[in-house]
């Protein structure tokens, strides 16, 4: 049987379950590759469920919600703000975050969110979409290689203590 994906824009009454589900998917996807201690600080001063709800509904921020047969099992955040100079001439926007739980890993949720951020890149007249991923999540790099993006630079991301590298990748419109 077929997974029915549905994608819609989330608004602030979505906030909550944004959130909980950013925060959720987060610790599920980086927790075993980092100490507690660190993703501990991470979550508890800079991914704070205060924070990200206040996340929605801000200026320049899209989130969507990915429902597979109903239930909400994916999230994106794209961010309208200027990219870093090595990004190229032209408009861009940034998916700031891509998740599923991990119970919808393989089943097209990952593709779903990533089809309407550039369809909606498209319609918002964008040149570029750009997005951080860390260097050593070699799932997410080559899910978006297979999305035609393309590694431009790098930038330090700092979980708790540990200063990691993100590469930044791109893909033009």
């Amino acid at each position: 049987m077929e997974n029915i994906i549905q994608i819609k824009l989330a608004s602030t009454e979505d906030a909550a379950l944004v959130a909980d589900m950013s925060r959720r998917t987060f610790y599920e996807a980086f927790s075993a590759q980092n100490t507690p201690e660190d993703i501990a600080q991470y979550m508890d001063k800079q991914f704070t469920r205060e924070s990200l709800m206040a996340e929605v509904g801000m200026p320049g921020n899209i989130f969507l919600l990915a429902y597979l047969d109903g239930q909400p099992m994916g999230y994106a955040r794209l961010l309208e703000h200027e990219p870093p100079p090595e990004m190229g001439e032209g408009p861009a926007i940034e998916v700031v975050r891509i998740y599923a739980e991990q119970s919808a890993i393989g089943k097209g949720v990952g593709t779903a969110l990533m089809q309407y951020a550039l369809d909606l890149a498209r319609e918002k007249e964008k040149k570029w979409i750009w997005l951080g991923v860390w260097e050593h999540n070699h799932r997410a790099i080559a899910f978006y290689t297979k999305w035609g993006f393309e590694k431009f630079g790098d930038h330090p991301f700092i979980l708790g203590t540990d200063v990691q590298t993100d590469w930044w990748m791109r893909r033009k419109l």
